[in-house]
C-alpha cells in the first residue's frame, strides 16, 4: 500500500531522515515507533507534502506521492490525525466532519453513518464547539474526520496521547474494527507499548532518523525494547 524509499530530509542544514525505508502492507497495520525527537511525526508530515522531501521515493498503491500536491494527497485515499488532534475549536462537530466531504467522490455531501456508530458521542454532540470538548471525545472527532474522506490509508500519529484511559482502550478497539474487519490499512504512530501490541501487526522503529529494525509485531523482542524504546 504504501511504501518508502531512502528518504532524505532536511531542516535547514540539519539532515534529520537518513535513508529511511518504510513499508506499509494493505489490509495491515503497522505501528512507528521510537524515543521522543527521532523523527517520527517528521516522517508523518513527509508523506502527507507538509516538510519537503530532499531525496528518495515514497509510493501509495505504485503511484509516485512526492509528485502530488498537499491538496491532492488526501483525494488519493490517506486520512490524517496528526499529533495534538488540531480539531477547528470554533467549530461545531458538525462542521469538522463536513470538512471531509468534499474530498469523498462526487455528490456525497453526508457525513457517513458509520462514523456515528463508531462514535456515538458525536452524534450526541453535533452542535457543541469542538474546543468544548474532552481530550478523548476531540481525538474521536479527529478520527472521525479522518474517515470522511473515505480513505484506503489511516495515518495516526499518537492517537492515545494525553487520551484517558477508558477512551485509550476504545481508540484501540476501533484501529483493530477497522483494519480487521473493514480490511482499512493503517499506519500508526505510538509510544505505548502495550497498546501498540494490541493493535498492530507490523512494526518498524526509527533511531536518530533512521529505520533501524522492523518485521512481525511477535518479532519486537526484549533486546530491540531496551535497545531503542526504553527511557
Amino acid at each position: 500500500m504504501l511504501k518508502i524509499e531512502q528518504l532524505n530530509q532536511f531542516y535547514g542544514e540539519s539532515h534529520t531522515l537518513w535513508d529511511v525505508d518504510l513499508e506499509v502492507p494493505e489490509g495491515q497495520c503497522t505501528v512507528l515507533m521510537g524515543r521522543n525527537g527521532v523523527g517520527k511525526t517528521t516522517l508523518l508530515q513527509c508523506i502527507m507534502g507538509h516538510q519537503p522531501v530532499r531525496s528518495g521515493d515514497i509510493r501509495l498503491a505504485g503511484g509516485d506521492l512526492l509528485s502530488r500536491s498537499v491538496e491532492q494527497r488526501p483525494r488519493l485515499g490517506i486520512g490524517y490525525v496528526p499529533q495534538g488532534r488540531q480539531i477547528f475549536p470554533l467549530l461545531t462537530v458538525e462542521e469538522n466532519l463536513q470538512i471531509g466531504l468534499p474530498v469523498r467522490k462526487r455528490g456525497d455531501r453526508k457525513i457517513p453513518d458509520y462514523i456515528f456508530e463508531l462514535f456515538p458521542v458525536l452524534r450526541q454532540m453535533l452542535g457543541r464547539r469542538g474546543g468544548d470538548l474532552s481530550g478523548g471525545q476531540q481525538q474521536q472527532l479527529a478520527i472521525g474526520r479522518a474517515l470522511v474522506v473515505d480513505p484506503k490509508l489511516l495515518i495516526l500519529d499518537e492517537p492515545t496521547e494525553g487520551i484517558q484511559p477508558n477512551v485509550v482502550q476504545e481508540i484501540g478497539d476501533i484501529i483493530r474494527h477497522l483494519n480487521r474487519e473493514i480490511g482499512l490499512t493503517v499506519l500508526l504512530v505510538e509510544q505505548k507499548l502495550p497498546f501498540a501490541r494490541k493493535v498492530a501487526d507490523r512494526f518498524c522503529i526509527l533511531d536518530r532518523g533512521r529505520s533501524v529494525a522492523n518485521g512481525a509485531m511477535d518479532q519486537l523482542d526484549d533486546g530491540l525494547i531496551r535497545q531503542y524504546l526504553t527511557v
